[in-house]
């Protein structure tokens, strides 16, 4: 999933393991440009009304990439107001007459705002020496990575072990995942469920079939 992700020792531990852990998991998007070449190749398979995604096999993994036209509106909403209310910070801090110390403090605190946005837009700071200016202190539209940016819209990368070769099985088994991540973040938010160590695989199941029973309650 999104949260979580396991690292690249972990998911081998789980390949190599004496009983092999199947998993279905979220790939950061960065991964992505190292496939797009290869996925372009591949063709669409429908699972959803609204969805399609990709297969690509690649060094005894599947990879999945998924494409949801309500994630795409909702990424796109998202962007364009987060990146207006950022270029509106920077043009009021470019009319303001501040130190140069002042000025970092502040985009430090619109780069938090901002987020992944904030790395669409190039921006040119003043030297230790330089007073802040227009000259100095200038910022400008990375047009380049808007438009991958608008080109990977809706998109989201999935990489599995299982031997499943549908695609609408497959998104199955995602949808189902994130359904029951949803219950464990409701079990942890509405009843505070806080860690506690387990030494044993029973007393494990143990609190999970309690939390659930309290839950249900």
């Amino acid at each position: 999933m999104d949260r979580g992700i396991p690292t690249e020792e972990q998911l081998k531990e789980m390949r190599e393991a004496t009983s092999p852990v199947a998993y279905l998991v979220g790939t950061p998007r960065r991964r992505l440009g190292k496939l797009e070449k290869q996925f372009l190749e591949r063709p669409w398979g429908q699972v959803q009304e609204s969805v399609e995604v990709k297969l690509l096999p690649r060094e005894g993994e599947l990879y999945i990439l998924a494409r949801s036209e309500g994630r795409r509106q909702k990424e796109h909403a998202i962007r364009q107001r987060r990146l207006k209310r950022l270029w509106a910070r920077l043009r009021e801090l470019q009319g303001q007459e501040r130190t140069r110390d002042e000025l970092l403090l502040k985009l430090g605190a619109a780069q938090a705002d901002a987020g992944r946005v904030y790395g669409l837009v190039e921006v040119q700071v003043p030297k230790p020496e330089q007073p802040v200016n227009a000259e100095t202190f200038a910022f400008r539209l990375r047009k380049d990575k808007l438009r991958q940016a608008f080109r990977r819209e809706g998109h989201y990368l999935l990489r599995s072990n299982l031997p499943e070769e549908d695609p609408a099985r497959l998104w199955q088994h995602y949808v189902q995942l994130t359904e029951i991540e949803a219950v464990f973040r409701a079990l942890k938010s509405d009843l505070a469920i806080r860690p506690i160590p387990h030494q044993k695989d029973s007393r494990i199941e143990a609190h999970i079939f309690v939390s659930f029973l309290a839950y249900r309650l």
